[in-house]
């Protein structure tokens, strides 16, 4: 079933979910993303095989939901997440993050731990307005943000580059998560690949050492790259998925 969800904030949220069992699967997808992503679909195939519940939803200014992405900030797209999956999901969930998706699915297991049953972590980048933008930033690209308020870098995935503003860098210093203690006490599962261009294998040993929980791993893939998308890692994240949800099942 496909709908639109209004924010407490008003914003109008595009989704797609389908009933079965608990928990479901939500999937949180990345910074300028939408919920017709590869991952997403194949995520939903599995979801509908094995009888599960299931959510894809698109943030404000992404895909088919309301809002301009340049007016977007972390902040707003953690409140989009908690309201699909408060106001779109019955009981405890297993988030599936990817990217960015990592970093909202922290958010939501720090903010609202009882209805996260487990994560599943895809090239999670758990602050990176700070680490991966601000602070790989040359000062001349600092100065064109924070006098103009916008700075252009080229994009990997797109002809057009990534406008980013001063309001995602400001805003997101309030939603790190590894600046301060982090407790995981549900099933974490974490994928990442070691030829990402995007986040760095670092990034993932920093997340697994900083985080606090008594079951969590990390899958290193070698030469997966950011996307995460063929063949081998969509059955990898299935596998984890489902681990997590059989996990979280029998506590």
């Amino acid at each position: 079933m496909s709908g639109i969800l209004e924010t407490p904030e008003g914003r109008r949220i595009a989704y797609d979910r389908i009933g079965g069992a608990g928990p479901g699967v939500v999937f949180l997808g990345g910074f300028r993303s939408d919920k017709e992503g590869t991952k997403a679909l194949a995520l939903e195939a599995w979801a509908k095989a094995a009888g599960r519940a299931f959510l894809r939803f698109d943030y404000s200014g992404h895909g088919s939901s309301s809002g301009d992405f340049l007016d977007g900030a972390i902040g707003d797209w953690f409140e989009d997440a908690r309201a699909a999956i408060l106001g779109l999901t019955e009981g405890p969930q297993v988030l599936v993050g990817s990217s960015m998706g990592g970093w909202i699915s922290l958010l939501m297991a720090r903010a609202h731990p009882e209805k996260v049953a487990g994560l599943v972590t895809v090239a999670a980048a758990p602050d990176f307005t700070e680490d991966g933008m601000w602070g790989g930033f040359s000062d001349d690209q600092r100065r064109a943000l924070m006098e103009e308020g916008q700075v252009a870098l080229p994009s990997d995935y797109s002809d057009e580059p990534y406008i980013i503003t001063r309001r995602l860098i400001e805003e997101g210093r309030g939603r790190l998560v590894l600046r301060a203690p982090l407790s995981l006490p549900m099933p974490v599962r974490m994928l990442q690949g070691t030829a990402d261009a995007d986040v760095s294998v670092d990034v993932a040993l920093r997340l697994l050492d900083h985080a606090e929980g008594g079951d969590m791993r990390l899958t290193l893939v070698k030469g997966a790259d950011h996307r995460f998308s063929t063949p081998e890692c969509l059955k990898l994240i299935e596998v984890s998925v489902k681990k997590v949800v059989e996990r979280a099942r029998h506590g």
